[in-house]
C-alpha cells in the first residue's frame, strides 16, 4: 500500500492537527518530495514536530522517509542509472538480435500506448478546442514532443505556442499563461524539473492542464485535467520516446479531424506558404524529351 493510500485510509483516526497535514499532502505530493519539511510546515500551517509526529504516526521513522515513500509513489524511486544500463550492450555490436529488440519492444510501446491512451485522446482534444491558446512544453529527451505537437498544430491553429525557456526565457513565456489557456507538457522518469515547473506555474494561472507522460502517479499527471500515457520501455541505455511522438501525432490527427471542413483551406495556405517562402523545396520541373 502506497503512502498516500494509507493516510486516506487512516484519516479518520487521525488528531485535527495531524488531519491538517495529511489534507495538505494528500492535496499537494509534489510538494512533499521537492520542498523541505519547513515549507511545507508553513505551508501546512503545522510545525515541524507535527510533521515527524504525523510520520511516525504512520509507521515511519521520521519526515524524510515519508517523503521518500511519497517519492516511491510518484515513481520517482532509485532508478537503474543510464551506464548501468549501458554495461549490457557493450560488447554486442556484432549480435544480429540487438537492433531486432529495438524494433521489437517499439511494437510493444506503441501497442501499450495506443490501448492505455485511446480514450483519453478524445476527452484532450475537447480540452484543447475550447482553449483560447494552446501552450505546450517538453524539455531533455522530450521537447521533441512538444516541439513536433507546436510544429504541425500550427499548420492549422495561429495559437499554439512552444514554451522551451531559450535564452533564459521561461519565466517570461510563462507570464503568456491565462485563465482558459491549455498546456500540453510531456516528461517521463526522471522528470524534469522544468516541466513541473511550467506545469505548476499553468495551474496557478487557471490552465487546463494535458499531461503526456508515464504514469499515473507522475508528478505532471498530479496536476493534469487529463493523461496521455505513454511507454519508455527500451533495451538500449536511455528510455525511449518514440511512443510519446506517437502519442502527440495521433492527437493532432483528432484535433484536425475534429476541426472539420474550415481546415483543409487553413492546411493549404500553411503549406503554400512553406513552398513560396521557400523553406520548402520544390520539386526541379520534369525535363521534355
Amino acid at each position: 500500500m502506497g503512502a498516500r493510500e494509507q493516510i486516506r485510509q487512516r484519516f479518520n483516526e487521525l488528531s485535527p492537527a495531524l488531519q491538517q497535514v495529511a489534507r495538505y499532502v494528500l492535496d499537494h505530493p509534489n510538494e512533499v518530495v521537492t520542498g523541505s519539511m519547513r515549507n511545507v510546515g508553513t505551508r501546512s500551517q503545522s510545525t515541524p514536530a507535527t510533521l515527524v509526529r504525523f510520520a511516525q504516526h504512520l509507521g515511519f521513522e521520521g519526515w524524510p522517509q515519508l517523503k521518500e515513500a511519497f517519492a516511491a509513489d510518484m515513481g520517482l524511486g532509485s532508478v537503474e542509472t543510464y551506464g548501468g544500463r549501458a554495461k549490457q550492450l557493450v560488447g554486442r555490436a556484432k549480435d544480429q538480435t540487438l537492433t531486432g529488440e529495438m524494433f521489437e519492444v517499439q511494437r510493444r510501446n506503441l501497442e501499450a500506448t495506443h490501448q492505455q491512451s485511446e480514450q483519453a485522446l478524445q476527452k484532450a482534444c475537447a480540452l484543447i478546442e475550447k482553449a483560447p491558446a494552446v501552450h505546450a512544453a517538453g524539455f531533455r529527451a522530450c521537447f521533441p514532443i512538444a516541439f513536433s505537437f507546436v510544429y504541425v498544430y500550427r499548420l492549422f491553429r495561429a495559437s499554439v505556442h512552444l514554451v522551451d525557456g531559450q535564452g533564459g526565457s521561461l519565466e517570461m513565456q510563462q507570464r503568456a499563461f491565462a485563465k482558459g489557456d491549455a498546456l500540453v507538457v510531456a516528461s517521463f522518469v526522471p522528470y524534469s524539473r522544468e516541466a513541473l515547473q511550467v506545469a505548476q506555474a499553468a495551474k496557478a494561472a487557471g490552465c487546463r492542464i494535458v499531461a503526456i507522460t508515464d504514469s499515473v502517479t507522475s508528478p505532471l499527471s498530479l496536476l493534469a485535467d487529463e493523461t496521455l500515457l505513454f511507454t519508455i520501455n527500451s533495451p538500449s541505455f536511455f528510455p525511449s520516446v518514440a511512443a510519446g511522438v506517437a502519442v502527440t501525432e495521433a492527437l493532432v490527427e483528432l484535433l484536425a479531424s475534429r476541426a472539420g471542413k474550415p481546415v483543409i483551406r487553413r492546411i493549404d495556405q500553411a503549406e503554400a506558404q512553406l513552398f513560396e517562402s521557400g523553406a520548402y523545396l520544390t520539386p526541379p520541373a520534369a525535363r521534355g524529351g
